[in-house]
């Protein structure tokens, strides 16, 4: 089959060279995108640099805008499997393997590496807030959906090539992780998660910036709703 890594990239000059270093290094048949979203550092000229095969967003998209990006490349030059993975040096590259397994098998349309279902598999377990953040939404997609995901914000996923042609031409923007999943599972996809290991980040930019705030987790949980009502909608329409 016929993979590739989406890496989305945002003010990342600290960590992208590194990332890009590790999977070279680690002789995965694999190609890979980086997904400049607009960065106002040197991650630009270090891509052009070092001859990094890349995409230039001339401006800032947001993970969700970065990644259809990704998608839309992967789908438009015919790969079957596509991964999200960091830039920023978070993300393992030894588990994208683990990762993609399920898909090759068939065992599932996208998976998800989650540092939570099997804590051992992990040393960093990122901090107190974020991991209260994540309970809650996955409370909730467990509400909506009857399915529980332990790690709903995690970026490091793969997906089969039905999912990436849909996600190439419908992505969400504001909180894609967990409204991609919702969709998905309300479509009745058939999402699995793998346990992984996952490392801090270098530096740059996290993509999630207000994970202290009341009022952006109000907003996180009830797009959840929200979505899974209108999926739902959709779905019995076709």
């Amino acid at each position: 089959m016929k993979r590739i890594l989406i890496i989305p990239a945002y003010n990342e000059q600290d960590s992208i060279i590194k990332t890009i270093e590790k999977i070279k290094e680690s002789n995965i048949n694999m190609d890979y995108i980086v997904i400049n979203d607009g960065s106002t550092d040197g991650t630009e000229s270090l891509l052009v640099e070092n001859n990094v095969n890349h995409i230039r967003l001339i401006s800032n998209l947001g993970i969700g805008g970065a990644v259809q990006t990704g998608y839309k490349y992967a789908f438009e030059n015919g790969y079957d499997i596509a991964i999200q993975f960091d830039g920023d040096g978070q993300h393992d590259v030894r588990f994208i393997d683990k990762i993609c397994e399920p898909i090759v098998l068939k065992e599932a349309d996208m998976v998800i590496g989650t540092r939570y279902l099997d804590k051992s598999s992990s040393s960093f377990q990122s901090t107190f807030m974020r991991r209260f953040g994540s309970n809650l939404i996955s409370f909730m997609i467990k509400i909506c959906c009857r399915k529980k995901i332990t790690d709903p914000t995690s970026g490091f996923r793969a997906v089969n090539k039905r999912v990436l042609e849909e996600f190439a031409l419908d992505y969400p923007t504001e909180y894609p992780e967990p409204e991609s999943t919702v969709s998905l599972l309300v479509n009745k996809y058939v999402v699995k998660e793998v346990p992984v290991s996952m490392n801090e980040r270098n530096g740059g930019t996290s993509s999630i910036r207000l994970w202290k705030s009341v009022d952006y987790m109000g907003k996180v949980l009830l797009s959840i709703l929200v979505d899974s009502i209108s999926f739902r909608k959709k779905r019995r329409k076709k």
